[in-house]
């Protein structure tokens, strides 16, 4: 089976489900902050390591022949879980603006902590070394952006985002 068939869950949680739940919040998503020194660098890094897994799972075929592909399988579905809970929280931030309910009480990046998960699976699933490095090289790229973003939400939403900073972490 083509590794790209893996694409789909999180094209349809990513793009349908939050365009059905919420209209602007397509528009929210492809939001990025304004970005200074190097992250403009990892933005394109991030941009292109995003381009790259999805074009190499295009040549990748999930292997169903050892125990990987249950582990992948697990941490796949888990990350479908994860997409869901995010875009279904991202779906309806606070009156202030502040996503703070459902996974984002846990994690200030759900959506990412979602996509990494939901991305380990697919290398799992397809055993691809070179896919885990184009994961590895997303991930300190998103690092980046999340930067650039908590800048920007300290600078829109000021004390009330520094305090959800002070209870919720980073990640996980």
């Amino acid at each position: 089976m083509n590794g790209a068939l893996l694409l789909i869950p999180l094209l349809l949680i990513r793009f349908g489900l939050l365009g059905v739940l919420d209209k602007d919040g397509l528009k929210r998503a492809a939001h990025f902050a304004p970005l200074v020194g190097m992250e403009k660098t990892a933005y394109w890094i991030y941009q292109i390591s995003n381009t790259g897994f999805f074009v190499y799972l295009f040549f990748l075929k999930i292997k169903a022949d050892s125990d990987w592909f249950y582990a992948g399988r697990a941490i796949f579905g888990l990350g479908v879980l994860l997409c869901l809970a995010s875009v279904l929280a991202f779906a309806h931030p606070a009156g202030n603006g502040i996503n703070s309910s459902g996974f984002y009480r846990i994690s200030r990046n759900p959506m990412y902590v979602a996509f990494f998960v939901y991305f380990l699976g697919c290398v799992l699933l397809t055993r691809s070394i070179p896919l885990l490095a184009i994961l590895m090289v997303f991930q300190v790229s998103a690092h980046w952006i999340i930067l650039s973003e908590e800048r920007w939400c300290i600078r829109e939403f000021g004390a009330e985002y520094r305090n959800y900073m002070s209870r919720v972490r980073r990640y996980l």
